[in-house]
């Protein structure tokens, strides 16, 4: 027995070792739909979840004679996108045609960016237990969707949907410069929450409208040549790119250390037994043949369009938490969670414009709103407490009137139940103010007090932390209406005074 625990402590301790000697590269291609009403070169809709093919036109089938007409709307989400993260926007540009055959788009070719991607460089942060991390983007173009290839629905043919044909994508693509899957989902995390709050994708991976592409690859630490790359194609979820990732690095280091080479190839990811399997040889550029769309004229972004663009940017995520972390000195956490989606972060900035208890705003909106939002399965957008109201009755707590756990569990939801508009009139009515009469609570103190006389006793030999119990009986027995600072007070004088008269 002890010669097999050595043997397997022996093996861990190489494997660790192992693990040290390689270093993961990773770069990420993302596929976001851009929220416009029709395709990026014709008028039909992009709305999700139609008939298959209720939503073409002769353009989208490409019927002969037919031309594509430029969406300005998706061009300016593009560059909207494009500043958000920094790049550099390439105001005169065209679109090229990539001859890569396509069995899902008409033409045989899709209509893409090549040399002169509409935005260059730029970058997005993440944040990693070790720091801030800025991951590099190589680029962001432009380009079409393809269709939707079904091959469930008939035994002997392949069903085609074209509904998605021709809809706006961007493709933002970052450099080799992610280490770990972690950092990989930090990334697509942040990104999916930046295009939201930019209204430029609505970053739903569930249906498609975002897609994630991971080129992964190892080498030995210190070596400054990349590997052989591996393409994971369609990832469908953030997990299932966390799951990809790591599976393709298990399988790449196994391959390494028994010497066998690693060939460059697209691979899909089967979520079910959560390994990658090979579809093809990965495509060099050149197989696909790029050349400048004839049919598509160059296009100008102009200095005034690019203004108007930059203005409409609103604040992003990590400026609002720097803004609640220092000047409402709220904890990060908690700023991460308030900034998540735009919604409730709109909810929050319109909420701050009428109280100044901004830390009071937080509680309440990571606490009794929160939890609102989730037993009822419903956005921020769907509650019905404006944020006036959560104002009234902020400041009803924090002027003393009531106590937060009176108003959290019985004015706020009488509020939302439609029972009342007005905070103040509810607690009135409800007779839930407190009162700071001290005669009226000193007379609450002493019932509690002897109702509780052995507790008297154990406070005296020094069991200070009673004082809560005492707290709570007075509470209960005002029914909440005692006001809990006055009622601190009376309850440590009093009992101290029962103390020394004992004495």
């Amino acid at each position: 027995m002890a010669v097999l625990c050595a043997f397997a402590m022996t093996g861990f301790a190489y494997s660790d070792m192992h693990e040290e000697e390689y270093e993961t590269v990773i770069g990420l291609e993302v596929h976001a739909q851009l929220l416009t009403k029709t395709k990026l070169f014709c008028a039909d809709k992009t709305e999700f979840g139609a008939e298959p093919n209720t939503h073409i036109s002769p353009v989208t089938l490409a019927y002969p004679g037919t031309l594509p007409v430029l969406n300005k709307q998706a061009v300016r989400l593009a560059v909207k996108m494009g500043l958000a993260c920094h790049s550099e926007i390439e105001t005169w540009n065209y679109f090229a045609r990539k001859n890569y055959f396509y069995p899902d788009l008409p033409k045989g070719y899709q209509i893409s960016q090549h040399t002169t991607p509409i935005c260059k460089g730029g970058f997005i942060s993440i944040l990693l237990p070790s720091g801030e991390k800025k991951i590099q983007l190589n680029r962001i173009h432009l380009e079409e969707d393809a269709g939707k290839s079904i091959h469930d629905r008939d035994d002997e043919f392949t069903c085609l949907d074209f509904n998605r044909a021709g809809v706006p994508l961007i493709e933002i693509v970052t450099e080799p410069c992610l280490n770990s899957a972690d950092e990989a989902v930090a990334f697509l995390t942040n990104l999916r929450r930046i295009l939201r709050y930019l209204a430029v994708c609505d970053g739903n991976m569930e249906e498609g409208s975002l897609r994630c592409d991971a080129n992964v690859s190892i080498r030995k630490r210190g070596e400054i040549m990349l590997g052989t790359k591996v393409e994971i194609k369609n990832l469908n979820s953030i997990r299932n790119v966390k799951r990809a990732i790591e599976s393709e690095e298990i399988r790449m280091k196994e391959l390494a250390e028994k010497g066998e080479p690693i060939l460059q190839q697209t691979r899909s990811f089967d979520a079910f037994n959560g390994n990658t399997f090979s579809m093809r040889s990965k495509e060099e550029a050149n197989d696909y043949r790029y050349f400048p769309d004839p049919d598509l004229p160059p296009f100008e972004v102009t200095p005034g369009e690019l203004k108007i663009i930059s203005e409409s940017i609103p604040a992003l995520p990590e400026q609002l938490i720097d803004r609640y972390t220092k000047e409402f000195n709220l904890s990060r956490y908690d700023a991460e969670v308030i900034t998540d989606d735009k919604e409730t972060a709109d909810y929050f900035e319109a909420l701050i414009q009428l109280t100044a208890s901004y830390k009071a705003a937080a509680n309440w909106m990571l606490g009794p709103v929160k939890s609102y939002l989730n037993e009822n399965s419903i956005s921020i957008l769907e509650f019905p407490l404006k944020p006036a109201v959560m104002a009234s009755l902020i400041t009803l707590v924090e002027d003393g009137r009531v106590h937060f756990s009176t108003a959290s569990s019985k004015i706020f939801p009488e509020l939302t139940a439609g029972n009342g508009s007005d905070p103040l009139e509810l607690a009135t009515r409800l007779n839930l103010i407190q009162t700071g009469d001290e005669s009226q609570i000193l007379e609450w103190v002493r019932q509690a007090m002897d109702k509780m006389p052995d507790k008297v006793i154990e406070y005296k030999k020094g069991k200070k932390g009673l004082l809560g119990l005492f707290v709570g009986e007075v509470k209960k027995i005002s029914r909440g209406k005692a006001d809990p600072h006055l009622t601190n007070q009376l309850l440590i004088q009093e009992l101290d005074d029962k103390i020394s008269t004992r004495q």
